[in-house]
């Protein structure tokens, strides 16, 4: 059995897809590296047939029809044999020391056949332009190098130590056993693939090494934040999938609800952004809008999230409040480095 399936999505990526592949294979006979091919129209499929080609038991080049990213990871999923499941983005890539340190974690963990549904690490906002790039780290939130459970009295997530798809290696057959299905044809769908499968995690375990290199500034990176505002409406239906995706009241660890609540308290807070830095009046029609299915599918969820800083903050009246709510974005944006 191999440690590790990693799951490149690929759609027109042969520009770029090569320093990902590449990054990937330092991991040698213990990863299984899927190469997505979702539908491209360039040289990406061919590409991914001569990774294949040069190395046949670690890279399998899949073909399918366009179905977006979340569809292409789902794709990954389902033809995952690794004890352990990684996306990584093909316009992003792996640090080799940090690498090999993780699959050393997994292939212990693998071989002494400890319990263990999650392993978290750091990852780098690698943006053009910047000489000192962000790195995301979870010191202080978990503790290091130990397998721990929801109830451990170390837990602390701050607002700003965020939990993104880069950051997570998941247990494959937990990612087959949960359900997970991410939408089709749907942006900003990596939120829900670290949302839905928490409530099912019982052992985690934080390494602090700078894993992922997530690469930000490529033209027409979906994360760009006129891109964003673009596809609010997209950024809108991913935020409802997670308000209807878990009773968060109904889940009996503290720690774990206060996570899951504090992350929708995030997508609330960035859906509304986007909406108030468009300066749209339709768009502010679709925040107002959001707020009320929050309010009517879940009051308690919304009453905690609306009363918070961020909820307060992203729902401030007037052309005064709006101002102050895109004054306390850019404060974020430096603090944390994102786009």
């Amino acid at each position: 059995m191999k440690i590790l399936t990693i799951a490149i999505p690929c759609y027109n990526s042969q520009d770029y897809m090569k320093k990902c592949i590449e990054s990937a294979l330092i991991g040698g006979e213990d990863v299984e590296i899927l190469i997505v091919n979702d539908g491209s129209s360039d040289k990406t499929a061919q590409i991914a047939d001569e990774y294949q080609a040069k190395y046949p038991t670690i890279v399998k080049a899949i073909h399918k029809e366009n179905g977006g990213h979340g569809d292409a990871v789902n794709t990954g999923i389902a033809n995952a044999t690794g004890a352990y499941f990684k996306v990584v983005d093909s316009d992003d890539w792996l640090d080799k020391e940090a690498y090999i340190k993780v699959l050393k974690v997994l292939k212990k963990v693998v071989e002494e056949k400890h319990e263990l549904d999650l392993l978290l690490a750091n990852y780098v906002y690698d943006k053009v332009g910047r000489n000192r790039k962000k790195v995301m780290k979870y010191k202080g939130a978990l503790p290091e190098r130990k397998i721990i459970s929801w109830d451990s009295d170390k837990i602390r997530f701050n607002k700003f130590q965020y939990v993104l798809m880069h950051s997570v290696i998941y247990r494959t057959q937990m990612l087959k056993d949960c359900g997970l299905e991410l939408p089709k044809h749907t942006f900003y769908v990596d939120n829900i693939f670290v949302f839905h499968p928490l409530p099912y995690v019982k052992k985690m375990y934080y390494m602090d090494v700078n894993f992922y290199r997530y690469y930000i500034g490529r033209e027409g990176q979906s994360v760009q934040e006129k891109i964003m505002i673009g596809r609010i409406d997209q950024q809108i239906r991913v935020n409802k999938i997670l308000i209807d995706d878990c009773d968060v009241w109904k889940l009996k660890n503290k720690k774990l609800r206060n996570y899951m609540l504090s992350y929708l308290e995030i997508m609330m807070a960035v859906s509304s952004i986007l909406a108030i830095k468009s300066k749209q009046p339709e768009n502010m029609a679709k925040k107002k809008e959001l707020w009320q299915y929050l309010k009517e599918k879940d009051v308690r969820a919304y009453k905690k999230i609306r009363r918070s800083i961020m909820g307060n903050t992203m729902n401030l009246p007037g052309s005064g409040g709006r101002k102050i709510s895109v004054a306390a974005y850019k404060i974020a944006q430096m603090v944390v480095g994102f786009n």
